[in-house]
C-alpha cells in the first residue's frame, strides 16, 4: 500500500517593496516562501542574503525592513515563534547597517527606515 506524497502549500509571494526610483528586491517573497518550512528555513535565508548583501547599502536597507515588516506580519498571525526569529534577525541586521554605514549611505538608510 502506497502513502499519498507529502505536500507542502507555499502561500503566494508578496509583490515587493518597491522604491520611488523603481528600485526592489526579492526578500519579501524570499521570506514568505521560507516561513512554509519554519524558523531554520528563515534564518538559512537571512543568513545567505545577508552574507550576500550586507555590503550593498540599499539591498542591506531593503532587507532590515522587510525583516521588520515580518516581525509584525507573525505578530498579527499570532506566530510568536517566527515573529520572535525575525526580530532578532532585524536587531542584528538593523544594528550592523547603524555600525558599518557611514555618510550618505547611513543617510539613506535612516531616511528610508524612518
Amino acid at each position: 500500500m502506497s502513502e499519498a506524497p507529502f505536500i507542502i502549500v507555499i502561500p503566494p509571494t508578496e509583490s515587493p517593496i518597491k522604491y520611488d526610483d523603481g528600485f526592489s528586491t526579492t526578500f519579501k517573497s524570499d521570506f514568505t516562501i521560507a516561513d512554509a518550512f519554519g524558523e531554520d528555513a528563515v534564518r538559512d535565508t537571512y543568513k545567505r542574503a545577508f552574507n550576500e548583501w550586507k555590503g550593498q547599502y540599499r539591498y542591506l536597507t531593503d532587507l532590515v525592513i522587510t525583516l521588520n515588516h515580518k516581525i509584525y506580519e507573525h505578530h498579527e498571525k499570532g506566530n510568536k515563534a517566527l515573529s520572535q526569529v525575525y526580530d532578532e534577525l532585524w536587531k542584528a541586521a538593523d544594528a550592523y547597517a547603524c555600525d558599518n554605514l557611514k555618510g550618505d549611505e547611513l543617510a539613506y538608510f535612516y531616511k528610508t527606515t524612518d
